[in-house]
């Protein structure tokens, strides 16, 4: 359901080669001047991932059960031509026997490709840089209005446990293989343009060399960790009545001394909580596709899915491809992983600025696991009241304390 629910919020993107399957088809040219070989045109609309007709490969006239004409003298192929091989071979055609029996072994050339080298090189990288850029601008101009999030009340000197080793355990687990999959991912896509130029091809290759390495075998630490995070912390996210009147007040982000009533998680940590669930399980299916090539393919299925639902048909894009090539699935989980890699980015930016430097006292709840007992009452109100009347936290002076 996640995969669906990600999948739908780029369609324009992931639908540009259905897209111009479903656009009308525009009239043969004229193949005289090539003698019936492939014109210009026809690459381009290749490329441009257009639907182009096969039927000028073969002479219509000729019966392909009858026996081919005599070859010319040097031709070793007897009535077939090295042309029409070649051409076989391209469009996936081709007899081709192999000794391995792997999906994608039989596939010798992949004509489907530029949409996607295109996109990658072009809209993906553009937009997901902006992104970035942008998310770093709105943080720095909030925290240029809004300034740092102060403890208001004056501080008690005493601590309450926020989290417990485990706890963070599964979050440093998770957050510190995410950015060492952050940084190598951007190296790789952007390492080309960026980097060559100041280092050099050859340092440069062996950075990519070890970037891949890293990203490869994190992953399994990023995954670990994020099980880990949803089976502790799951049952704290459940929306509940609270979190509107957090949402209401914005949190108390926006205005000094405001400071709505929240449980161990607020509306805003809670939102965090499931974009990271769902979007680190999307780029997680994505990576492990990409890991086993040609074994896990996902997005043929997913696109019939969606293809009942009509929404792309009601976008005006058509109907997305249900029948994909093992490349074709390795070109659209790659370009997903990466849309994905983009929108977590963002969403852990604001979650390490107001983790840090945003808001005073937020960092200890995951570095020492102790916060400030005020601390807790601002911004965690009913937790706080529900530790101390179990006895896990010191009561508020001026209560009395339980009787032993």
């Amino acid at each position: 359901m996640a995969r669906l629910l990600l999948t739908l919020v780029l369609t324009l993107f992931l639908s540009l080669p259905a897209a111009a399957q479903e656009a009308p088809q525009a009239p043969e040219p004229d193949r005289s001047a090539t003698g019936g070989a492939p014109t210009l045109e026809d690459i381009l609309r290749r490329q441009r991932g257009e639907e182009v007709s096969n039927d000028y490969r073969r002479d219509s006239t000729t019966d392909a059960q009858t026996t081919p004409q005599a070859a010319p003298a040097l031709g070793p192929l007897g009535g077939a031509s090295d042309s029409e091989v070649w051409r076989d071979l391209r469009f996936n055609q081709a007899d081709v026997k192999v000794s391995s029996r792997g999906p994608a072994d039989r596939v010798l050339v992949q004509d489907a490709g530029m949409w996607w080298l295109q996109l990658r090189q072009g809209p993906l990288a553009t937009y997901g840089g902006w992104l970035l850029l942008a998310t770093l601008g709105l943080l720095a101009l909030f925290l240029l209005l809004r300034g740092r999030i102060r403890i208001d009340g004056q501080k008690t000197g005493r601590t309450v446990t926020r989290f417990q080793p485990v706890e963070r355990f599964a979050h440093w687990l998770m957050a510190g293989s995410f950015i060492l999959l952050a940084l190598t991912g951007l190296i790789t896509l952007f390492g080309r343009p960026g980097l060559i130029p100041v280092m050099g091809k050859e340092a440069y290759a062996t950075l990519a060399q070890g970037s891949k390495w890293v990203h490869n075998n994190v992953a399994w630490a990023f995954m670990l960790g994020l099980v880990m995070a949803f089976v502790l912390w799951v049952v704290h996210n459940i929306p509940d009545k609270t979190d509107l009147k957090w949402l209401a007040q914005g949190g108390g982000l926006f205005s000094k001394g405001k400071h709505p009533p929240a449980k161990k998680f607020n509306a805003g940590q809670k939102i965090i909580f499931w974009l990271v669930v769902l979007l680190g399980v999307s780029v997680s299916a994505s990576g492990l596709s990409l890991l086993f090539p040609f074994e896990l393919p996902m997005f043929a299925k997913t696109f019939a899915a969606i293809n009942e639902t009509g929404l792309p048909q009601a976008l005006g894009y058509g109907a997305l491809p249900e029948q994909l090539a093992p490349h074709e699935e390795m070109q659209y989980a790659q370009l997903w992983h990466a849309i994905v890699a983009f929108v977590m980015m963002a969403v852990i930016l604001a979650h390490i600025y107001l983790g840090s430097i945003g808001m005073e006292g937020a960092f200890d709840a995951m570095g020492s696991g102790e916060v400030e007992e005020q601390w807790a009452r601002e911004h965690h109100s009913l937790w706080l009241e529900k530790l101390q009347e179990e006895g896990e936290a010191p009561p508020r002076r001026g209560t009395a304390s339980p009787a032993e």
